[in-house]
């Protein structure tokens, strides 16, 4: 068995991520995306989608990059 790296959860099923480098174990996604998903610079919440970045921080939304004085930014998705 592997423990996971976020909660400590001893666990068959674990699964491995390398990242920059580091080699880190999870028992589930959600453990995985606490530790490894960026955080919004506007509203705080974990990115899990694309999001949309600018030269010093990365948002959720162009409409939390805008908040934050963003005007440049759009989201990626077509209509």
């Amino acid at each position: 068995m592997a423990k996971c790296d976020s909660c400590g959860n001893d666990y068959d099923k674990a699964f491995k991520v390398d990242v920059g480098g580091r080699s880190m174990t999870f028992d589930c996604f959600e453990c995985a995306i606490q530790m490894l998903a960026p955080i919004c610079a506007s509203c705080g919440v974990r990115i899990v989608g694309h999001g949309v970045e600018s030269a010093a921080s990365v948002y959720c939304c162009a409409n939390c990059a805008r908040k934050a004085g963003e005007r440049q930014l759009q989201d990626r998705i077509s209509v």
